[in-house]
C-alpha cells in the first residue's frame, strides 16, 4: 500500500487585525469550518463597505467641507487597508491552489 499524502495546513490571513494591530492568521483545512466563514462573510462585508464609501466619496468630494472630507479620507484609508488584506489572504489561498 502506499502511503497517503498528508493535508497541507496553510496559515489564512484573516480579516481583522490581531492583537496590537498584527496580522492574525487561522491554520484551517479547508473545510469550512465557524472561523473560515466567519472571515468569509467579513471579507464579504469589508469589500461592500469600500464600493459604499467610494460611491460616497465621488459624490461628496466636489463640494464637500474639509472636516467632512478629513473624515471621508480616514474611512476610506481603512476601507482601502481592509481590501488590502482580503487581496493579500485571497491571493495567498489562488497561489497554494496552482
Amino acid at each position: 500500500m502506499g502511503a497517503e499524502a498528508e493535508p497541507t495546513h496553510e496559515a489564512r490571513l484573516l480579516p481583522w487585525p490581531g492583537s496590537g494591530g498584527k496580522p492574525c492568521y487561522l491554520l484551517t483545512d479547508d473545510h469550512g469550518g465557524p472561523v473560515s466563514r466567519l472571515a468569509d462573510a467579513t471579507e464579504s462585508i469589508q469589500l461592500d463597505m469600500g464600493r459604499e464609501l467610494v460611491a460616497h466619496a465621488r459624490n461628496l468630494i466636489p463640494e464637500t467641507p474639509r472636516g467632512e472630507l478629513r473624515f471621508l479620507a480616514e474611512r476610506l484609508t481603512e476601507a482601502l487597508c481592509d481590501a488590502l488584506r482580503v487581496a493579500e489572504s485571497r491571493g495567498r489561498r489562488l497561489r497554494r491552489l496552482n
